[in-house]
């Protein structure tokens, strides 16, 4: 197929796609004008949910409109199975998209609210929506624990559709991590529940699954036997995409047979199948297929014809992955001839497109953190105005109860009346306090957020792009445990204590391991028992390590945390080694950068308000530290709050 009539072909879908799209607008908005109308009740979050999942190809590149209506809506009526159904829809929809850190964030509120609901069916569809979402992230543990979750919910209730879908996965998990027995046990088990249940397709897929087992296994006849078989139940559906994978099954099986000529029969047709999908990835790599078999034949100048037609279609599509493999099967095939320098050409460009990949991942993977926090940031604002709104209706029938009281024992009201005012100021005055420090609270959520988005451009820049892949995964479990903990006035020592060595594990690794760190507790403490306001140590330990560890040139960083009980107080104490306040103070002068640490001045403001609030010994104290001979020898931060008690 030439350039120029994919050219032709592209612009009859663009307008065929355009007319459908205007249509489709036409009766979304017509549908969600005639739901708006109707009562605010949890037959409307139904039709709402029914007619997004309808009109969901017409969101593909936005908001559906129909679940962002529903969501406060389900929110307002605290509907828990509403609100378990629409997170499942939503997580589906950002998984589709790829983007499956949202996706996971969606589905887990799904979990929850399934489980609010006590609805065992909605349980386990949402546990195995997890699972696949944590599965395309490769965390094949987290993944295998949720579709085993939702593989015994299924069992319990008899659910043969999710039974499949868990067992299926499960399989798939094992078959990722070579335990092709395992899998091959699970694989057999989906495979006999979908001929039970007629199901063509899954009966297809759990075939080719079983092919890939024992091809893993190196049982290459075994392998296209069910390769074979699932090719005649996608034959039988009349699945193009199906077919063209058991071809491509056959030919790589054939392949490794050394049988090339029954190899390139089945890539071929692959090849002729791929034509009739629409998504044109598929033939783009039928055509790099049969290009790295000829390639493996020393058929050099044929196979080269073949790769550079996917990578003609690849250019064309945009399809950044695909350029990334045949520009190195290129690379491979230049080498195997002897042409080292166009082989050298297509690695590089291979290359290319391999960090233009990574660098796309990373900006989505940061645009969804974003998403997360925004998502979460905009629940808990719906809540909160659920909550206020019963205290308000509290407040009224308690006010209605003093009036009756006061017409009937005046002297008691006058009283009572007074008390009730100067109790009442004190309230407010306390709930100021209290709201003030859940702002300041929620300022560190941002300000923390940004400077580790800040450290992970640094560190993409300045290390391995893969390096940089894994450190953004821990960082992105960092960034769960930070958002959980700061929906709380206070959590227990054990778990801001975790969040605490995280988030040093990775500035240790970021800084090339230029410090060493030590967190001690005192004898007496229960560190599940004591409660302590979240993200309190972490700007001091942050202003430590970046303002005295990082300019230490002579010797080894120490980072010292200790926590003890002294007369109902908590006292925190941060030692370091490093510069001193005097020399960093030096170094920000140099360099231009003379502004005050948000996280110290806004930890600083919670820290008064704590002291306000409960009236106890609250308070933070810089001592620099020197050695024998006078100079600067790191800095103590002695941190003093009142100590509170889960019990």
């Amino acid at each position: 197929m030439s350039i120029k009539s994919l050219f032709f072909l592209g612009w009859l879908l663009l307008g065929a796609t355009w007319i459908a799209s205007s249509q489709d607008s036409l009766r979304a908005c017509r549908t969600l004008d005639s739901i708006r109308t109707l009562p605010n009740d949890t037959a409307k979050v139904s039709l709402l949910i029914k007619a997004g999942k309808q009109y969901s190809r017409f969101f593909d590149r936005s908001e559906n409109l129909f679940w962002q209506e529903a969501l406060p809506l389900a929110h307002k009526l605290r509907s828990s199975r509403s609100l378990a159904l629409l997170y499942n829809e939503l997580g589906t929809a950002k998984r589709n998209k790829s983007q499956y850190l949202v996706a996971e964030d969606y589905h887990e509120k799904a979990i929850k609210y399934a489980e609010d609901a006590n609805d065992t069916l909605l349980m386990s569809l949402s546990y195995n929506n997890a699972g696949v979402d944590s599965r395309r992230q490769d965390k094949l543990q987290q993944a295998f624990d949720y579709h085993l979750r939702a593989l015994q919910l299924a069992e319990q209730i008899n659910d043969v559709r999710n039974v499949c879908v868990a067992t299926n996965s499960i399989g798939n998990i094992q078959l990722t991590a070579e335990n092709y027995e395992d899998a091959i046990r699970h694989f057999n088990r989906a495979l006999k529940l979908e001929e039970q249940s007629h199901n063509d397709l899954g009966v297809a897929i759990n075939l080719g699954n079983l092919g890939y087992a024992y091809q893993g296994q190196n049982k290459l006849d075994l392998a296209i036997q069910y390769y074979h078989r699932s090719l005649t139940a996608n034959q039988k559906i009349d699945n193009p995409t199906g077919m063209a994978i058991c071809y491509n099954a056959l030919g790589a099986a054939y392949k490794e047979k050394k049988d090339y000529a029954t190899a390139m029969v089945y890539l071929q047709k692959a090849l002729v199948v791929n034509d009739k999908v629409d998504d044109k990835v598929h033939v783009a790599e039928s055509y790099l297929n049969i290009g790295k078999l000829l390639s493996a034949q020393n058929k050099h100048e044929e196979a080269r014809r073949y790769m550079q037609q996917s990578i003609d279609l690849s250019v064309f599509w945009g399809f950044k992955s695909m350029l990334m493999e045949a520009y190195k099967a290129l690379a491979a095939d230049y080498r195997a001839s002897g042409d080292f320098r166009g082989s050298l050409e297509a690695a590089d460009k291979s290359l290319l497109y391999k960090d233009s990949i990574l660098n796309e991942k990373s900006a989505m993977a940061l645009k969804q953190m974003q998403a997360i926090y925004e998502v979460d940031r905009k629940d808990n604002q719906i809540k909160t105005l659920e909550h206020e709104k019963v205290v308000n209706e509290l407040k009224t029938k308690r006010n209605v109860m003093f009036i009756f009281a006061l017409a009937g024992f005046l002297l008691m009201a006058i009283i009572g009346g007074f008390f009730y005012i100067r109790h009442r100021n004190l309230e407010a005055n306390k709930q100021t306090l209290q709201l003030e420090l859940r702002s300041l609270r929620s300022q560190m959520n941002p300000h923390f957020i940004f400077n580790s988005l800040s450290s992970i451009h640094r560190y993409i820049w300045s290390n391995n792009q893969e390096e940089a892949s894994d450190y953004l995964t821990k960082f992105s479990r960092l960034m769960r445990l930070i958002l959980d903990n700061t929906q709380h006035t206070f959590v227990t020592l054990n778990k801001e204590l975790e969040s605490l060595r995280l988030y040093l594990d990775l500035e240790s690794l970021r800084c090339n391991g230029i410090f060493e760190y030590s967190i001690r507790i005192g004898p007496d403490i229960n560190d599940e028992e004591v409660l302590i306001p979240p993200m309190i140590l972490q700007p001091y330990v942050e202003n430590a390590i970046w303002h005295g560890l990082v300019h230490k040139h002579n010797g080894k960083g120490l980072l010292d945390i200790d926590i003890v009980l002294q007369d109902r107080c908590l006292v925190c104490s941060i030692t370091d080694n490093g510069i001193g306040r005097q020399k960093a103070m030096e170094i920000k002068e140099k360099k231009g950068k003379m502004h005050n640490s948000v996280g110290m001045k806004v930890t600083e403001g919670r820290i008064d308000l704590i002291r306000k609030i409960n009236n106890k010994e609250a308070s933070v104290t810089v001592t620099d530290l020197a050695d024998t001979a006078g100079e600067p020898a790191g800095t103590l931060v002695t941190i003093i709050l009142p100590a509170e008690f889960i019990f």
